[in-house]
């Protein structure tokens, strides 16, 4: 008995820390800047944003909810335009390890945030850092340099995979779920996710289409499933009123999809302030993308922040439409999802009723952007402008639609 519930919980945590995570070179993206995603699974189904000055640098990060004062980051981008996501890895620990310290990769990003300007120097990082690190995860980075690199990690050691070299990244980009390249063949979990990212990846790349909307829309809410080879996006024939559901596992979104970052980072001769930091908080089927940036300061959107709650209001609202994608609570109810909420025919879906604020978002973002490259400068007031339409738009899209505020 005790061996099947050590079982059961084991299965457990593996079904709930799950991410999809990718790298793309900006030698390969279609403006010529690097992209780092990370698509979260966690049981911390309440995140927000939060700003830091507690470092050598100051960086923004995406945080549970609950902890309060930040002392985990689970994906940011920091004054000097570095830039870390991470995915847990279940192939990496080493068989003689019999280290008890664990899950402290939050702790480990926070750091690298306060402390690193490059991939070099998270890479003395992990050769500096006390062992043993307490993690065995994907850590993702890039850097206004150009630099761009995988380091699957361990308590004791890392591997480094360079994106920059085509041996490690023939089109540009790398991705990793939840198993390591350099780890133990064939353990850790995430091989349906990763095939699938991987087919959609290949498209896009084949296509010249590897930049921020095709990552946020194409890749964090796909309904593309690469073992059973359906795609849901396509040819949609649901409708509205249809009560059925389909069964919804091994999803790059999943039931416990929480948030999506995606740090849109600079060309070497831009600079680092213009990175671009793009969050959806709570579900991404229910949710939005929003832009930040670390020169602009504590003053973040009010929809990404916790308000009197603790939680962020944007992330509330995802996570009360979210409830109706998968109506049923009791025993495994949550693997199965009413489609007709998310996408159909009449176009009345979740994702299809938010996808024009989005790209309106992205679109007057894109102006914006285009004028401070122009003049290599964030204008923090121009971008506190851009935070208050944001929020009164957002907020309007949800009370009109879904009557929620």
């Amino acid at each position: 008995m005790k061996k099947f519930i050590f079982f059961l919980m084991f299965f457990l945590i593996y079904d709930l820390f799950a991410c999809t995570t990718a790298i793309i070179s900006g030698k390969f993206t279609t403006n010529g800047r690097p992209l780092l995603l990370k698509h979260r699974d966690s049981d911390h189904l309440q995140n927000k944003l939060m700003f830091f000055n507690d470092g050598e640098y100051e960086y923004i990060g995406l945080v549970n909810s609950d902890d309060i004062n930040g002392d985990e980051v689970w994906g940011g981008v920091n004054s000097e335009g570095f830039a870390i996501i991470n995915s847990a890895s279940y192939n990496m620990k080493d068989r003689n390890d019999t280290t008890t310290l664990k899950d402290k990769e939050g702790v480990v990003m926070k750091r690298a945030l306060q402390e690193c300007s490059t991939v070099d120097d998270f890479e003395n990082l992990l050769k500096e850092y006390d062992k043993p690190i307490g993690v065995e995860a994907n850590f993702g980075v890039i850097d206004a340099h150009g630099g761009a690199a995988y380091f699957e990690t361990n308590n004791f050691s890392y591997k480094k995979f360079d994106v920059n070299e085509p041996s490690n990244a023939p089109f540009g980009y790398a991705i990793r779920t939840n198993y390591s390249f350099n780890g133990t063949a064939d353990d850790g979990y995430g091989y349906i996710r990763y095939l699938t990212a991987e087919e959609l990846f290949y498209k896009a790349s084949e296509e010249n289409n590897l930049n921020k909307k095709f990552i946020l829309q194409d890749i964090s809410r796909s309904l593309k499933h690469s073992l059973l080879d359906v795609d849901y996006n396509k040819n949609v024939t649901i409708s509205s009123n249809d009560n059925s559901f389909i069964a919804f596992q091994d999803y790059i979104v999943r039931n416990n999809s929480t948030s999506t970052v995606l740090i849109e980072g600079v060309k070497p001769d831009e600079d680092p302030e213009l990175s671009t930091l793009w969050t959806i908080l709570g579900f991404q089927f229910t949710s939005v993308a929003i832009p930040t940036w670390v020169k602009a300061g504590n003053t973040l959107p009010d929809i990404l922040i916790a308000d009197s709650t603790g939680n962020a209001p944007l992330c509330n609202y995802a996570l009360k439409l979210k409830n109706q994608c998968f109506p049923i609570k009791r025993g495994s109810g949550y693997r199965y999802l009413k489609l007709s909420k998310v996408i159909n025919k009449e176009g009345k879906g979740f994702v299809q009723v938010l996808r024009p604020i989005e790209n309106e978002i992205i679109y007057e973002t894109d102006k914006k952007l285009k004028q401070w490259r122009s003049i290599n400068n964030l204008p923090i007031e121009e971008v506190h402008n851009l935070y208050r339409w944001i929020n009164k738009m957002v907020k309007k899209t949800y009370k009109d639609n879904f009557g929620l505020q």
